[in-house]
């Protein structure tokens, strides 16, 4: 079994056409052609349907492209990594990150980290809590911002950056909009607007609410910060946001009420895998990460 068999054959799977696989990779569709067959009479089993001009996975060829997958991820990270090694200000490193981190957090670090590291890349994946979570586990990104940090997690290796509180976001002709403060029982009859029930922020802010006594109303839904920032603004509903997605100049039309009764609050980190070692790049990055949220920890 060769490498470029392996190749052929996930690209063919994927495009579920031969010729199109073949253009794709610049080689002859006889080539192709002829590396399929030989992986299949190598395996002795049928991979494809030939359907026409088409091809379909059989029901095999499906359970061994997902080995193949994987197995070829792990030839490309193994690559990226001796390559790292070579040259840890040039390697490259995927970083995951949930939506509350995309407009203040990752961009001030990241923007940061490239001034003293020009030449490191980064491949950055937007997802919610479990894509994070699973997606380290299964190596398919290096490292992941999060928050909460998970527990009782043994395949995840755990950084802390900080810990920031949550606060009550309104509109500035909410009834409460005076306030400094606010007790969460207070917002027992207020429509709120959240993330996505998959968000663990959705689950954050329920959870709060619930521990005082009442079930939040929601009336809207909103798949990012601003979003839901907007919605909020326009009188459509109350909202808790963790600080760090509240900077000054980001509160239009809004107000920003800190939350006395009952504390909520999240511990921020990263995440990486225990299965894997982490890359030179990857170490500078963590360091580099820690030592920058440590000095901004009094502004968030």
């Amino acid at each position: 079994m060769e490498l470029r068999q392996l190749l052929y054959f996930q690209e063919v799977a994927k495009r579920e056409h031969i010729s199109e696989a073949a253009l794709h990779l610049h080689v002859a569709q006889s080539a192709i052609s002829r590396q399929i067959a030989n992986l299949e009479k190598e395996l002795g089993v049928q991979l494809f349907d030939r359907i026409g001009r088409n091809v379909k996975l059989t029901a095999i060829g499906r359970t061994f492209l997902t080995h193949v997958t994987k197995a070829l991820l792990e030839i490309d990270v193994g690559v990226e990594e001796v390559n790292t090694y070579l040259n840890p200000e040039k390697g490259s490193i995927r970083i995951g990150f949930p939506s509350s981190f995309a407009t203040q957090l990752l961009p001030s670090v990241i923007t940061a980290f490239r001034k003293q590291h020009p030449d490191v890349k980064f491949q950055l994946r937007q997802g919610n809590y479990k894509y994070l979570v699973d997606a380290v586990k299964d190596r398919s990104i290096n490292i992941s911002f999060i928050g909460p940090l998970p527990t009782g997690e043994p395949e995840l290796t755990t950084t802390e950056l900080f810990t920031e509180k949550f606060s009550l976001v309104v509109p500035l002709q909410h009834r409460l909009a005076n306030q400094s403060t606010v007790h969460l029982i207070e917002l027992k009859n207020e429509p709120f607007i959240l993330f996505p029930e998959e968000f663990i922020l959705h689950k954050t802010v329920v959870q709060a609410c619930q521990s005082v006594g009442f079930q939040p109303t929601i009336s809207s839904v909103g798949e990012d910060l601003d979003a839901i920032k907007g919605l909020v603004a326009a009188g459509l509903g109350v909202s808790i946001l963790p600080e760090s997605t509240l900077p000054e100049g980001s509160m239009r039309f809004t107000k920003k009420i800190q939350i006395q009764a009952p504390l909520m609050q999240r511990t921020v980190g990263l995440i990486t895998s225990t299965s894997r070692v982490l890359t030179p790049s990857e170490t500078i990055f963590i360091d580099f990460a820690t030592q920058f949220f440590r000095r901004m920890n009094q502004y968030l």
